[in-house]
């Protein structure tokens, strides 16, 4: 794997989160060295979600959204379940803070409904993306490309479709986010 030793990455997650579509792109962050911090809309912890509908568990929240500067990280990552990213959707500050992370030209890696959060933000337009299927056409009508591959990188962007996409996806992210220059240190 790829080194991301010195890089701080990003993770955007609210309650309904799938549990493997964090935990499983985390460890993989963690594995190759990386540091993460789960930024989410509230404080405390977020439930997470197997298959949207059972819990499974929850996860420490390290910072609200709304407290976080976007010069801190290195790549941003916004894992799926249908209930998380909707939730993102309809915050301003999550909203906000995912236009201003694209605007600096970073890597995002989105996982199956994940994509919803970068679409409310207006930034997928002429981008090649793939998303779990009920996000594909509203994709489209943002004018973004939408392919049905196991993961689609175009240029900061990585996306993938599931859950059973996750080994590829964590591959792809670690490499993509080693690649990229790292944030300058202040």
């Amino acid at each position: 794997m790829s080194d991301l030793q010195g890089k701080k990455i990003a993770i955007l997650a609210t309650d309904g989160v799938e549990r493997i579509e964090l935990e499983q792109p985390r460890g993989a962050l963690h594995g190759a060295g990386a540091q993460t911090e789960l930024l989410s809309i509230h404080p405390g912890e977020i439930q997470a979600r197997q298959s949207d509908l059972v819990p499974a568990g929850t996860f420490p929240v390290d910072k609200e959204v709304r407290d976080a500067a976007v010069e801190d990280y290195d790549g941003l990552l916004l894992p799926g379940g249908a209930v998380n990213p909707d939730r993102l959707r309809t915050n301003q500050d999550a909203v906000s803070f995912v236009r201003a992370f694209v605007a600096t030209d970073r890597p995002v890696a989105a996982i199956c409904h994940g994509p919803w959060t970068l679409l409310e933000a207006d930034v997928v337009s002429g981008r090649r993306m793939t998303s779990f299927p009920s996000l594909r056409s509203d994709l489209r009508r943002a004018g973004a490309v939408v392919m049905d591959e196991q993961v689609v990188v175009d240029e900061q962007f990585i996306t993938s479709r599931n859950p059973a996409d996750v080994p590829a996806f964590c591959a792809t992210m670690v490499d993509q986010f080693a690649k990229a220059p790292q944030r300058a240190m202040v």
